[in-house]
């Protein structure tokens, strides 16, 4: 008989997990909070009133006890305090599990899946989140306090529906602890939401002044209320990560569904963990793992790579090219690029780059016509 007592298990994501492990026979689930009268209950689960207020304190008594503890916190301070409670951890017998949810959780297994198939040194994940979802207070809260701390956006792209997005940089705590963990140089968390008009509201509150208007007081509770009551958008959420020419994205509806049947999955697999702290990506297997948790009504993408980068000879406009300069590449090329002048049609001339390498070892030039060591030219176009 296992017993699993869920603190803050009357929000979204706590009655997503208490919901999908008492499906499971010889489990005990206890739903814990401030005040479990007010809430609504959960079929098959036990209440029962805590007040905890520290994370790291809380993970500490569970941990000095030998109880296991799992943590779905995106704060990187709150995972830090617990991370440096390996070592009580190990002496115990017990396993503290962090980063566990949709963003930090999904995106690290799947961040683990694009280094280890294509090894970079910048790592770059996205997360489209749907603002028709109804969220708590506090995960609100959380979003508003995360406005204008770090700079930064760029395009990534997200599994239909969505395509190319914009994401703006946003504090989650994965992008701190994957350097760490997979040993890559940088890594970067970019936000967006599925309605392009909310996607702009958010980039423009990011701005460090107006950032610091929506945390006055006064200001933040009403922005708070508003939004609690405010819903543009769908319900659906994509996450991709990206690492040289590898990319994976896990999809679906209901985010606080995806990081409470994420929690349910792994405390199931908890006593077969090794003891100690540890994030998820370094205690299961991330391609598994997400198969198992794509079968509970997700959308999992693992085997998307990136094109190679273009030849020149294909992207360069044709005023670039001489009349008699072939308009298709080698067949099987590489592109390697030196510097070179190309004559103008104009007769002018104009530094650009062009090819070194291409089909041969050695280094030609298309304003030299020296040909290819391996064979003719490739017929022109025109």
């Amino acid at each position: 008989m296992n017993t699993v007592l869920i603190l803050g298990g009357y929000g979204a994501v706590g009655r997503e997990a208490a919901t999908a492990l008492t499906g499971h026979p010889g489990t005990t689930v206890i739903v814990a909070g401030r005040n479990p009268g007010d809430a609504r209950p959960i079929p098959a689960t036990r209440p029962m009133r805590v007040d905890a207020a520290d994370p790291a304190d809380l993970a500490r008594a569970c941990l000095e006890r030998g109880i296991h503890y799992l943590d779905v916190s995106a704060s990187h301070h709150v995972l830090t305090g617990i991370q440096e409670l390996d070592g009580l951890a190990r002496e115990r017998g017990a396993t503290a599990v962090l980063s566990v949810g949709l963003v930090p959780g999904i995106t690290n297994l799947l961040a683990r899946v694009c280094v280890e198939r294509s090894p970079t040194s910048d790592l770059r994940i996205g997360v489209l989140l749907g603002s028709g979802e109804q969220h708590g207070p506090a995960a609100l809260a959380w979003t508003l306090d995360g406005l204008g701390q770090l700079d930064g956006s760029w395009t990534m792209s997200f599994p239909a529906p969505y395509g190319r997005r914009s994401v703006h940089r946003f504090p989650f705590s994965d992008q701190y602890t994957l350097p760490g963990t997979l040993g890559v140089a940088t890594a970067s968390t970019g936000l967006c939401l599925d309605s392009r008009l909310t996607t702009g509201l958010l980039a423009a509150a990011g701005r460090p002044a107006i950032a610091r208007l929506l945390r006055r007081s006064k200001v933040r509770d009403l922005l708070l209320r508003t939004l609690e009551k405010t819903h543009l958008g769908s319900d659906g959420f994509a996450v991709t990560a990206r690492s040289g020419r590898a990319e994976a994205a896990f999809s679906g509806r209901l985010q606080s569904r995806a990081t409470g049947r994420t929690a349910a999955l792994l405390i199931r697999h908890l006593p077969t963990l090794p003891p100690g702290v540890g994030h998820i990506e370094q205690l299961v297997d991330p391609f598994a793992f997400l198969t198992e948790l794509a079968a509970d009504g997700f959308d999992l993408h693992l085997g998307r790579r990136l094109p190679a980068a273009p030849c020149p000879l294909r992207t360069m406009p044709r005023w670039r090219h001489s009349p008699r300069m072939p308009m298709r590449c080698w067949p099987g090329c590489t592109p390697t690029w030196v510097n070179c002048t190309i004559p103008r049609r104009t007769g002018t001339t104009r530094p650009t780059g062009c090819l070194a390498a291409h089909c041969s070892p050695k280094t030609w030039c298309p304003r030299r016509r020296r040909r290819p060591s391996t064979g003719p030219w490739p017929r022109s176009r025109g």
